[in-house]
């Protein structure tokens, strides 16, 4: 693993070299100290959420005298595939239509229903509305290029109206840092450059705001053999 601070040591004194020691120490510890949190913490999210809907004598503190965490978690995989498999059945099907017809007799439960369907449909169901292929657009002027990622091939209304001669390709352009916001644009496919790069070298050229990018070096200098 390289670092920003390498090549520096061999010209720094003793303390810029412990400085830089430190430096490199943070790189390489924050971001799994990070990851580890995040997982540790959401991990007992589920915990606390789920633990309290389990029957005590299902619970293993119960027979080991102690609290695993993640246990939680094991629950409520089990549970979602239990719910999938007999939400595939006729009779799952059945009572998912009578709850659906319920619900919609409810005016406010009913809008916030279906828009998590949409969005549970959409992010997890829905294979083809994957981000598969990031690309460059010009946007928001021509000369101006900004990463983008292909979600589909346009359809229906929007396709008859646009005015335009050929297909037209629905790309998510996401914002910086956090790529999770962005806008949805229809480019002809003409316009959109379809790029090498991996969607997770793209997302993190964009998290990053530029400064890393898919080959891990620098673009500032020249390519090897020149």
């Amino acid at each position: 693993m390289t670092t920003p601070f390498d090549d520096k040591d061999r010209r720094l004194g003793l303390f810029a070299r412990l400085r830089n020691s430190f430096l490199t120490g943070i790189v390489v510890i924050a971001p799994v100290g990070l990851t580890i949190w995040l997982i540790w913490t959401v991990v007992g999210w589920i915990d606390g959420f789920v633990l309290p809907l389990v029957p005590a004598n299902l619970r293993p503190e119960q027979y080991i005298g102690i609290n695993l965490r993640g246990v939680g978690l094991i629950f409520l995989l089990v549970f979602t595939v239990i719910v999938g498999w007999v939400a595939k059945g006729l009779i799952g099907r059945s009572l998912i239509r009578t709850a659906e017809s319920l619900v919609d007799r409810m005016p406010v439960v009913r809008s916030i229903y279906s828009g998590i369907k949409q969005i549970s449909e959409t992010v997890f169901a829905q294979a083809d509305r994957s981000f598969e292929t990031a690309c460059l657009i010009q946007y928001p002027r021509k000369g101006i290029w900004a990463i983008g990622f292909i979600s589909t091939t346009a359809k229906g209304e929007v396709v008859e109206r646009a005015e335009t001669s050929g297909g037209l390709l629905s790309v998510f352009v996401p914002t910086t840092p956090n790529p999770t916001s962005g806008f949805l644009l229809f480019f002809p496919e003409e316009d959109v450059i379809q790029l090498d790069m991996t969607v997770e070298d793209a997302a993190k050229l964009v998290i990053s705001a530029g400064l890393v990018y898919p080959n891990g070096k620098d673009p500032t200098q020249p390519p090897d053999g020149i």
